[in-house]
């Protein structure tokens, strides 16, 4: 906590306690400090609402409380302060109005910053349309509060205005045309409900640093606006084609239309457009090929044409440029085997090319070549061969993706080995442009049964999907050492053999999905310890014995997840392991009982058979024969002669010891 003894500090004119680890209430020392200009408590913990008496600070100038856990109302006597000229409120929990009441007498006020979180909404900033403040503000940002719906009005007084953000505020109404002539330099009013078409040419003053109207519902044409880097018109209504002069908006940095219903082609102006960092015309009606002859662009790092129409095969020229690190082409109708001019993407660290109709083998240079890979999505195409056992080699790959496709062969032993999945592994951030829209974390992924779209939270998402192939052969027992693996779906393939003993290792595990294969044996009793286990299937196996119950397993209560393995029991199946034992030990007897049974019959059978069979087979020969049936009586004739003779010698020798022993010496 901050002491109560800083007031001893009456002269004090500037307090920077900005990030730090203070807990605890405003303190009420600051109150002493009546010659204070400046006060920044930004980014600690402190709690509880602002002081009614912070408006007796008449000269306070700057206030930064921004980024921590206050709340309450902000006190009207806020306005007292005439000469305040910054006042930072974000990302704290606050109620109730902020009215003209708080605003009205701050005459000086340039910078005014209430960036809330979305999830609060709160407070209502009760400002009318048509209200003409006292102060001529440099920078607004009002975001993730409640506003009137229209359009503020008001913002036509701000001469010096060059910075504003009303981000998801509620503002349902069209821009209008004075608004275009403030000079901006950075706009955000996405979020919100703005309708109609916007200018279709546009000329900022001075290079426009950001303007960003995604998630709307502004309609008409694409704008052409120059003098713009970073452009965000991403999720609105807009339709028809990509103007083909788009290469003459030459500041362009960041172009992000995706979202929209824009078709025809892509136009190869965009070629020379040679500082565009970013490229997202995802989520359109795009059709036709990709270009080819985009060779300029040496400072692309991201490209996105995902779920579009596009058709025909992967142009070399990407993986000509050397700086380029996030491919999307996922969800077209992309054809033909992987070029090899692909095993040039050196930089890359997200390919996702899913839903295609891509087709050959899963090339080798990928585990090779692409070593920064950390994002690799090839589901739903026509993929054919092993899965190469180079992809161990990425050991930066936090998601591995090859559902779908006609893969056979075994499961590498060596996914083991990839060391990102045993350690909490963070994506990297690669500039500014990332901060704004974060193009690292937007994928759609099977989860939990479910396609899945994620945004924000894809760097915590570990997954490997080789479901719906034709793998075989058993579970590498490799696979438990991915500690920190989220999601392991292995469904629909032809693996056999045991779930490997140690599986409890995988204690991130979220989902798993060994459905459909022919696994056997027991459930691992170590599969109980994975307590983040949240999704299991194991139908359609051959597995038995009992349903482990501790832990996770207790709230697993759909029997479908067990289903078609026969030999299982134990809740939630109907089949109770007690009775089920108890059935197969009488089983056994009673099949113990079968056999011998048949042994018996079959013995007696043979006997029964066995006599008149032989005596028939001897005599029958001999009867047919005379000259077999003289030789053989003349044979036992002689044998018994033999006998005879063998026996009355063998009693003579026996008399003749006898009587030796008889006589005395």
């Amino acid at each position: 906590m901050l002491p109560d003894s800083l007031g001893n500090f009456k002269n004090l004119k500037s307090l920077d306690f900005g990030y730090n680890k203070f807990v605890g209430p405003f303190p009420n020392s600051i109150q002493r400090f009546t010659n204070l200009e400046s006060l920044d408590l930004s980014e600690n913990s402190i709690s509880g609402p602002i002081p009614t008496w912070i408006g007796n600070l008449l000269r306070m100038k700057r206030i930064d409380l921004s980024f921590n856990l206050m709340n309450g109302t902000i006190p009207e006597s806020i306005g007292q302060l005439t000469e305040l000229t910054q006042l930072y409120l974000d990302s704290n929990s606050w109620e109730g109005v902020i009215s003209e009441i708080h605003i009205s007498n701050l005459t000086n006020l340039e910078r005014f910053s209430l960036h809330l979180s979305p999830k609060n909404h709160s407070p209502d900033f009760q400002v009318r349309p048509e209200w003409i403040p006292p102060f001529n503000l440099k920078y607004i940002d009002a975001s993730n509060c409640h506003v009137y719906p229209k359009f503020p009005t008001w913002l036509r007084t701000q001469k010096r205005l060059t910075k504003i953000t009303r981000r998801n505020v509620g503002i349902s109404d069209t821009i209008p045309k004075w608004f275009w002539k403030l000079d901006i330099w950075r706009l955000d009013l996405s979020k919100n409900q703005l309708h109609g078409k916007l200018p279709n040419t546009l000329s900022f003053g001075s290079t426009a640093f950001l303007l960003d109207l995604s998630s709307n519902r502004l309609v008409g044409q694409l704008p052409l606006w120059f003098n713009v880097a970073w452009l965000f018109l991403e999720n609105n209504l807009f339709s028809g084609p990509i103007p083909l002069k788009i290469g003459k908006l030459l500041s362009l940095k960041v172009l992000d239309v995706s979202g929209n219903l824009l078709n025809g082609s892509i136009p190869s102006s965009i070629s020379k457009l040679q500082d565009l960092y970013i490229i997202n015309l995802s989520n359109n009606h795009l059709s036709g090929k990709i270009p080819k002859n985009w060779n300029g662009l040496d400072n692309l790092h991201v490209l996105d044409l995902s779920n579009n129409k596009l058709t025909g095969g992967i142009p070399s020229w990407m993986c000509s440029i050397s700086s380029l690190s996030s491919l999307k082409l996922s969800d077209n109708n992309l054809s033909g085997e992987l070029s090899s001019s692909l095993r040039n993407c050196t930089g890359l660290y997200f390919l996702d090319l899913g839903n295609n109709r891509l087709s050959g083998e899963v090339p080798k240079w990928i585990g090779e070549r692409m070593t920064s890979l950390g994002l690799l999505r090839l589901r739903g195409n026509l993929f054919t061969g092993d899965i190469p056992e180079k992809l161990c080699w990425l050991s930066y790959l936090l998601i591995l993706d090859l559902a779908h496709n006609n893969l056979s062969g075994f499961i590498p032993q060596c996914l083991g080995n990839l060391t990102a999945l045993t350690s909490l592994t963070l994506l990297p951030t690669n500039g500014d442009p990332l901060s704004h829209h974060p193009y690292w974390e937007h994928m759609e992924l099977v989860m939990k049964g479910r396609d899945m779209e994620f945004e924000h939270l894809l760097p915590i998402v570990n997954l490997i999907d080789l479901s719906r192939n034709n793998l075989w052969g058993e579970i590498p027992n490799g696979i438990t050492d991915l500690s920190t693996l989220g999601t392991l779906n292995l469904s629909q393939n032809q693996l056999t053999g045991k779930i490997p003993e140690n599986i409890g290792a995988l204690q991130g595990l979220e989902t798993l999905d060994l459905s459909c294969n022919h696994l056997s044996c027991l459930i691992p009793s170590s599969m109980s310890s994975i307590t983040s286990l949240s999704h299991l299937n194991l139908s359609h196996n051959l597995l038995s014995g009992p349903i482990p119950t501790a832990n996770q397993f207790s709230t697993f209560n759909d029997p479908s997840i067990y289903e078609v393995n026969l030999e299982l029991c134990g809740l939630p199946l109907s089949d109770n392991c007690a009775t089920s034992n108890h059935q197969n030990h009488k089983d056994d007897q009673d099949e113990e009982e079968d056999e011998d049974n048949r042994y018996m019959t079959w013995f007696f059978i043979s006997m029964g058979m066995g006599f008149p069979v032989g005596f028939w087979v001897v005599c029958g020969s001999l009867a047919l024969n005379k000259s077999l049936g003289h030789a053989y009586f003349q044979f036992i004739d002689e044998t018994i002669d033999c006998l005879y003779v063998f026996k009355i010698m063998n009693m003579t020798r026996l008399k003749r010891k006898t009587g030796r022993i008889g006589v005395p010496g």
